[in-house]
């Protein structure tokens, strides 16, 4: 009952804290490793113990599958070579620094447990720098090397801190630390790709949500368990199915699966992650106790851990300096010999300072060894590490990417690419439609999937005109209008429950399509509120496509901010569009009389650009192509 008990009480803790940091703006780590610190002193609070067996086999195989089967791979296979500089050598050479370091500040450590130390805080926690990068706007690319990085360190990371360990227990020869590696990296990856494969195959085969998701949930301990007996990389093995799975889930899963596995996941990661930053902080009173019992002075413990936190943070920004600098010697050096990619400098220093450390750091640091020297003081030092990771970067990384005016995501580039996809997606449904339909099909029902392809086209095409001063689109007013009547419906439903005039599994059905036809609402995404964000122009597509990628003189528009048509008409229009042969201004395909498209019609002139404030796409009638 007791365990019950605490167990609950973690879970509301970290909920409410969560709510609270995320209403002021504040990190979450970070806020509940205070709680937690401040909870360890007060009385009747149970001292909270953390078995590195718990840790290591219960809390991060599940984290690590749920971050990479939220990851791109086509993004990681583009990457994989700055994520393998990133992962491996910034592992190994964190750890040799850190671990010098702390060998030579540390009393009576030997040089081992100081690499042991070091192999702890060597990998950074994603989450944290992926969760303010994105609310300050940090170009993608570079969340995706940091998501990538933080997925496969921590491979690297456990494989170092075990051969530091055994360095401990006696000698260690070069040899066997490469052999080590070697047999991790490839016993985890044999492991993976046989598990990742054999899953996919398995739940391909799967219609029940419930069961595919009861297996998702294994699929990270059945991974992790026989890559550890083999003595491969558990945690590599997690990662390559977690990427395998998640890659082969739009082709093997079905949508009602996918949305109740993808909502499963995100939960548990948001439990597990959040708790554990709790249950550090509540152990820090322990901790401190031990520490008491190592005879050091408290200016001596400052020092120690001050030493390895400016070790930590410094090895990394030394060593991207080292591997920029190196690049940059090869291209001088090796002009048109050697295929160089160079990143800017302060794409480079924001990816150094984006070094917060999390939970692998929190629970390698329990899986030190009893009998290791001083190794009250070395988990003290990685708890210090994690917090004021948190604390200084975490807290000057917004304002470093501000002051740095990093190009930063593009909603209407967004719109515009999200746009394309749809509409490509329409013209093969559409086609596709009229190939399987039958004779004696309904010629309404044909009509009804026509007009429900074309809006979700349209309620696309009209994101890109959020910059106009229109208040309200068609896709808008449905999607007002049918909110309102499905708040009305959901009432009935509500008054025929309460009175019992129809039986409760009759009843879940009806609430079932309501939520399902709710959910399919086409809701307007909130933009983030960036500072410094500007419109820029799209990436053109114009390379396969002549019209587009022809000089176009401009013209004189044939209105300021009217359809003409639309006008002699008496319709109205949702937004405006511009031929570039002849200037004509016409309305686009959300608008009811379509007189852009109309005019190309007429015409044939192939190009025509949104007429719209701070919009300057294009868009061909004869290829069909963006730009």
């Amino acid at each position: 009952m007791h365990i019950a008990a605490e167990i609950v009480a973690l879970v509301v803790t970290v909920l409410v804290v969560s709510a609270v940091a995320r209403r002021l703006d504040w990190s979450a780590p970070l806020c509940l490793i205070v709680v937690g610190v401040a909870g360890s002193y007060v009385p009747g609070v149970p001292e909270v113990h953390l078995d590195p067996e718990v840790v290591l086999l219960g809390l991060l195989p599940p984290l690590l599958y749920s971050a990479a089967i939220q990851t791109s791979l086509v993004d990681f296979r583009k990457n994989r070579g700055a994520i393998g500089l990133m992962s491996v050598g910034l592992v190994v050479f964190t750890a040799l620094g850190v671990g010098v370091v702390a060998w030579a500040v540390v009393p009576g450590l030997p040089l081992a447990g100081g690499i042991a130390l070091g192999a702890v805080v060597a990998p950074p926690d994603a989450v944290a720098a992926s969760v303010v990068a994105r609310r300050v706007g940090m170009p993608r690319k570079l969340i995706r090397l940091l998501e990538g990085e933080s997925l496969f360190n921590d491979a690297a990371a456990l494989v170092a801190l075990r051969t530091a360990i055994a360095a401990l227990a006696g000698s260690v020869s070069l040899w066997q630390v490469g052999a080590d590696f070697f047999r991790a990296a490839i016993g985890g990856a044999v492991v993976g790709l046989v598990v990742g494969f054999a899953a996919a195959f398995i739940r391909a085969r799967m219609d029940e949500p419930v069961l595919d998701t009861a297996l998702s949930f294994a699929v990270p301990f059945i991974a992790y368990i026989p890559a550890e007996a083999i003595h491969g990389s558990g945690v590599l093995a997690v990662v390559i199915a977690g990427l395998i799975l998640g890659h082969k889930a739009p082709q093997i899963l079905s949508g009602s699966t996918r949305l109740a596995s993808r909502l499963n996941w995100q939960t548990i990661q948001f439990l597990l992650e959040n708790m554990v930053f709790l249950l550090i902080g509540l152990q820090l009173r322990r901790i401190l106790a031990e520490v008491g019992e190592s005879g050091l002075s408290l200016l001596t413990l400052t020092w120690i851990c001050v030493a390895v936190l400016a070790a930590t943070i410094l090895t990394r920004v030394l060593y991207l300096i080292g591997i920029g600098t190196v690049k940059r010697v090869k291209r001088r050096f090796l002009p048109g010999k050697v295929k160089v990619k160079i990143w800017p400098w302060r794409y480079s220093a924001v990816i150094a300072w984006a070094g917060m450390r999390g939970v692998v750091t929190l629970a390698a640091a329990f899986v030190l060894p009893a009998d290791t020297p001083q190794r009250a003081v070395l988990v003290l030092a990685a708890f210090v590490v994690v917090a004021g990771t948190l604390a200084v970067q975490g807290m000057t990384l917004p304002p470093l990417i501000r002051r740095l005016r990093l190009p930063r995501p593009d909603p209407a580039e967004d719109a515009l690419q999200e746009a394309a996809v749809l509409h490509d997606m329409t013209r093969a449904a559409l086609a596709k439609l009229e190939e399987i339909r039958q004779p004696d099909d309904p010629p309404e029902i044909i009509q009804r999937l026509r007009d429900r392809l074309q809006h979700r086209a349209d309620s696309a095409w009209e994101q890109l005109g959020r910059q106009s001063a229109l208040a309200e689109t068609p896709s808008d007013a449905y999607r007002r209008l049918r909110l309102a009547l499905l708040d009305v419906e959901r009432d009935q439903f509500l008054k025929a429950r309460a009175s019992g005039s129809a039986d409760d599994d009759v009843l879940r059905r009806v609430l079932e399509r309501l939520d399902i036809e709710e959910s399919m609402l086409d809701r307007e995404e909130a933009e983030p509120d960036v500072e410094g964000r500007e419109l820029r122009t799209p990436a053109a597509t114009a390379g396969s496509c002549k019209h587009l990628a022809h000089e176009w003189v401009d013209k004189e528009p044939s209105s300021a901010d009217s359809c003409a048509a639309c006008l002699e008409e008496g319709t109205t229009w949702v937004h405006l569009r511009m031929c570039l042969k002849c200037g004509n201004v016409a309305c686009c395909d959300s608008s009811p009389r379509r007189h852009a498209t109309q005019h190309f019609h007429e015409s044939r002139h192939p190009v025509m650009r949104s007429f719209e404030p701070g919009e300057t796409w294009r868009w061909c009638f004869v290829d069909k192509q963006l730009g």
